[in-house]
């Protein structure tokens, strides 16, 4: 007989549940948050077990790959769909969680989640690495700003160059506005030459991949948009439709209809926020400042007109991951148009 066993993976412990085909529960433990406790507790039980389900995590390509690597066919489960699945419990624990999880995998009601590849998973690393230093970056910047505000020494528009030099030229001569100043500087300095140091890094796997530099053939589409697109998509074969990209990262419209009531909201910003951010930004990018012409502006470019220019980004982004898929499937490089070529 088949059994389905459910993961709720915590830190430190993860609930393990494990039913039959009947959904009666055969076993239930708490097992360390590691592949080999698991694989051990799961061997130990000498069943037949169809599948294995946990939910799509921190923890989870890790546990993932060591499941899998084992002869497990394990699932990653999509987060929004199990909570809404299990929302109906009215006591929430680990273990009911577990239990949920095993009954999902059992009646076949749930939806999987790609397990990234290694080298997709690293890549995704350093952006998120990249991106959280360049947030700190600008936070002390405004934070520099705020501070001699308050006295009345105001920094203006300057570029990032000359900051430093407009800094020390405010607080010359205060000795607690330079003591906070320098600080901050010597800080600044630092962030800024680690996030050189992972951008060149960035760069340096962009000149080497060559799926990168056919996507970057796209006007708008730069190296960071390029290796965050084919990071977060990993294997273009799992989407059978290019247009499917679109709706996978939350560009397209929510939708909501029961009897009478049809409403069709915002975008639903489901999936990778990362990609869809880089989209939208290669969108801007190419409604503001890209001038050569192409067929693909002057059709957003009609959209803005109809509908303004914000639903104008959105449709080209959604549009942009189509055109980005396709030409990875078909290998070929971005077509500008005799058409565009003769409205430019």
């Amino acid at each position: 007989m088949e059994h389905y066993a459910g993961l709720d993976v915590s830190l430190e412990q993860t609930s393990v549940c494990v039913v039959d085909a009947q959904g009666q529960v055969v076993c239930e433990a708490k097992v360390a948050s590691e592949p080999e406790a698991l694989i051990y507790f799961l061997c130990r039980q000498d069943l037949e077990i169809a599948r294995v389900g946990l939910e799509a995590g921190p923890l989870s390509q890790w546990l993932h790959a060591g499941l899998v690597t084992a002869g497990f066919e394990a699932v990653l489960l999509e987060t929004r769909h199990v909570k809404a699945a299990l929302s109906a419990m009215t006591v929430k624990t680990d273990r009911r969680d577990a239990r949920g999880i095993a009954q999902l995998l059992r009646l076949g009601w749930y939806r999987p989640v790609h397990a990234k590849s290694v080298s997709a998973q690293e890549v995704r690393s350093l952006l998120t690495a990249r991106k959280l230093i360049q947030g700190k970056l600008l936070d002390i910047e405004s934070g520099i700003r705020g501070v001699l505000r308050g006295f009345g020494l105001k920094v203006g528009t300057i570029s990032r160059g000359r900051f430093e030099a407009r800094i020390l030229e405010l607080v010359a001569g205060q000795a607690m506005l330079e003591t906070v100043a320098r600080s901050m500087l010597a800080a600044r300095g630092a962030l800024q030459t680690e996030f050189a140091r992972l951008h060149r890094s960035l760069l340096g796997l962009v000149r080497a991949d060559p799926v990168c530099q056919q996507l970057m053939s796209v006007p708008g589409v730069g190296a960071i948009v390029a290796i965050t697109f084919r990071s977060g998509v990993d294997n273009p074969a799992r989407f059978l439709r290019s247009r499917d990209v679109g709706p996978h990262f939350g560009l397209t419209p929510r939708k909501y209809q029961s009897g009478e009531l049809d409403v069709t909201g915002s975008i639903s910003k489901v999936g990778d926020r990362m990609v869809r951010t880089a989209l939208y930004e290669a969108a801007n990018v190419m409604l503001t400042r890209t001038v050569r012409m192409s067929a693909l502006k002057s059709w957003a470019l009609a959209v803005a007109k109809r509908r303004g220019a914000k639903k104008a980004r959105v449709a080209l982004a959604r549009k942009l991951g189509v055109i980005l898929h396709r030409m990875w499937v078909d290998g070929s490089d971005f077509r500008w148009t005799s058409e565009a070529t003769v409205m430019a």
